[in-house]
C-alpha cells in the first residue's frame, strides 16, 4: 500500500471502529499502537481521546506479559526496541500495573488474522492470551475487538485451548460481529 493508501485505510478504519457501540459506552479502552503494516491505530486513539475516553496502551515486559500505561497524544509515545524483536510504541508515562486492562470497557486486540467463528490468530508472543485470560480470571467482561484488514477476515484460523473468540472485528469496509456477548 502506498503512504495515501494507509492513510484512507486508517482513517476509515477509525470512522467504522467509532460507530461502534461498545466503544461509544466504554470509559476506558485498552488499545494498541499499530506497527509495521498493521492497519494504522492513531487516529482511533485521537478520536477516543477527543471524546474523553481514557485509552491504555501496552508496555511490553521482558516475560512477554503487558503493563499499561495511559495514552497522552502521540508526543507521549517512545519506540521501544524490545531485543531481536520488533520496535513498539509505548507510552512514556506513569505505569498502570498488567490488571490495569480489567478496568476497560473495550480492549482492542491486533491480530493477523479472525476467522468465521471469531477466533483470532496473533504473533504468536502470547502477550494477549495473558490479557485475555487476566481478564478471565477478573471477572471482568470487555468488549474484545480486533482491527483488520477486509484480506485478514478468514474462514478458519488454528487454535488452541486456549484461545478464546472476539465479539467483533473492525475492518475498512464494516464491522462483523460474531455470536457472543461481552
Amino acid at each position: 500500500m502506498t503512504a495515501d493508501d494507509l492513510r484512507e485505510t486508517s482513517a476509515a478504519l477509525a470512522g467504522r471502529a467509532l460507530e461502534l457501540s461498545e466503544l461509544a459506552g466504554a470509559g476506558t479502552v485498552a488499545a494498541y499502537v499499530s506497527v509495521g503494516s498493521e492497519p494504522g491505530t492513531l487516529a482511533l486513539l485521537d478520536a477516543l481521546r477527543a471524546r474523553g475516553v481514557r485509552v491504555l496502551l501496552p508496555v511490553l515486559l521482558p516475560d512477554n506479559d503487558l503493563d499499561w500505561g495511559a495514552y497522552e497524544g502521540e508526543g507521549s509515545l517512545a519506540p521501544v526496541r524490545h531485543g531481536g524483536r520488533m520496535t513498539l510504541f509505548e507510552p512514556t508515562g506513569e505505569r498502570l500495573g498488567p490488571d490495569a486492562v480489567t478496568t476497560a470497557g473495550a480492549v482492542l486486540l491486533p491480530g493477523l488474522a479472525v476467522d468465521a467463528r471469531g477466533m483470532r490468530l496473533g504473533r504468536g508472543g502470547g502477550s494477549y492470551d495473558r490479557v485475555l485470560a487476566r481478564l478471565e480470571r477478573a471477572g471482568a467482561h470487555p468488549a474484545l475487538v480486533v482491527l483488520l484488514y477486509d484480506s485478514e477476515v478468514v474462514e478458519h484460523v488454528p487454535e488452541e485451548p486456549h484461545d478464546r473468540p472476539v465479539h467483533a472485528v473492525v475492518t475498512p469496509s464494516g464491522v462483523r460481529r460474531f455470536g457472543q456477548e461481552p
